[in-house]
C-alpha cells in the first residue's frame, strides 16, 4: 500500500545503481524543470545497493534539499524492486518514473503531467534513440513481440519516463521484471493509458545494467506471465444483487 504522510502533487521516482557521475547534473535539471512547473513536488531516489559513490551523493544532495528523499537497499534487488519500494513511499498524486542515467530528459516532465489529467498512465516514447544500434534493433524486436503477445500497442515499453496516477499504482503487485510491463497490468485494473514522444539523449557516463540476454530472455519470460495473467483474469458484471432480510 502507497504510504501518504506528507501531501504533494508529484512525486519522481527514481532507481539507482551505480551512476555517481550522473546524479548531480540529474539532480540540477530536475530541481530547474520542478521549479518551473511550480508545483509541490519531492525526488524519492532508490538506491539499489550500488557500490560506488552514489549513495554519499544523495545523501549529501538530501542534506541541502528537503524535496529529495533517499532509500537505501542492503543488496542489489533490481530495478523493479526499486520502483515499488519508490512507488510505497511515494506522496505524491501523480507519480513520475524515470532512469538516473541522464538519458530520460527531465524536461518532457511538462509534457507528461499535460496528459495526465486525461489519462490515468502517460508513457514516454523515445522516437529518436540515442543507443547503440544493436540496443536498439534488440529493443525494436522486443516490442513487437511483446504487443503481438500482449495484444498492446505500447511503443515503447522498455522507456522508464512514464506518468502514473497515484490510484493506479495502488492495488498492482509486482513481480521482477514486472516494472516493463506496468502499463498492461494498470489496463487489465481499468486505468486508461496513452503514449507521447519524448527525447532521449545518449550515455554520457557509466555503463548499461542491462544486455541482450537479460533484456530479452528475462523479458520473454515475464511477457508469458502477463500473457496467462490477461487470459485468465476475471471477466464478470453483477447485473443485479437479491439480498432479502428474513424478519425476526
Amino acid at each position: 500500500m502507497i504510504t501518504n504522510m506528507t501531501h504533494k502533487d508529484i512525486s519522481i521516482v527514481i532507481p539507482v545503481y551505480n551512476e555517481q557521475d550522473n546524479l548531480k547534473p540529474l539532480i540540477s535539471e530536475l530541481q530547474e524543470v520542478l521549479r518551473d512547473v511550480g508545483r509541490p513536488y519531492e525526488i524519492v531516489f532508490v538506491d539499489d545497493g550500488s557500490c560506488d559513490h552514489s549513495l554519499k551523493i544523495l545523501k549529501n544532495a538530501a542534506s541541502y534539499d528537503p524535496q529529495i528523499r533517499v532509500i537505501r537497499f542492503k543488496k542489489n534487488a533490481g530495478q523493479t524492486a526499486a520502483f515499488d519500494a519508490g512507488f510505497r513511499a511515494a506522496r505524491g498524486e501523480i507519480i513520475i518514473t524515470m532512469d538516473a542515467d541522464l538519458q530520460n530528459d527531465p524536461h518532457a516532465i511538462p509534457r507528461l503531467l499535460k496528459k495526465i489529467g486525461k489519462y490515468d498512465v502517460v508513457c514516454g516514447w523515445r522516437h529518436k534513440r540515442k543507443d547503440p544500434w544493436i540496443k536498439i534493433i534488440s529493443s525494436k524486436i522486443a516490442n513487437f513481440v511483446r504487443n503481438m503477445l500482449s495484444q498492446e500497442e505500447i511503443v515503447d515499453t522498455g522507456c522508464s519516463l512514464k506518468a502514473f496516477r497515484r490510484e493506479c499504482l495502488q492495488t498492482v503487485k509486482l513481480f521482477n521484471g514486472m516494472h516493463r510491463f506496468l502499463p498492461t497490468l494498470v489496463k487489465m485494473e481499468g486505468f486508461t493509458v496513452t503514449q507521447v514522444k519524448v527525447n532521449h539523449r545518449p550515455r554520457r557516463f557509466g555503463t548499461t545494467k542491462y544486455n541482450i540476454r537479460n533484456r530479452m530472455v528475462r523479458a520473454f519470460i515475464d511477457l508469458l506471465a502477463v500473457r496467462w495473467m490477461k487470459r485468465r483474469r476475471l471477466n464478470y458484471e453483477i447485473e443485479e444483487i437479491i439480498d432479502e432480510q428474513s424478519d425476526d
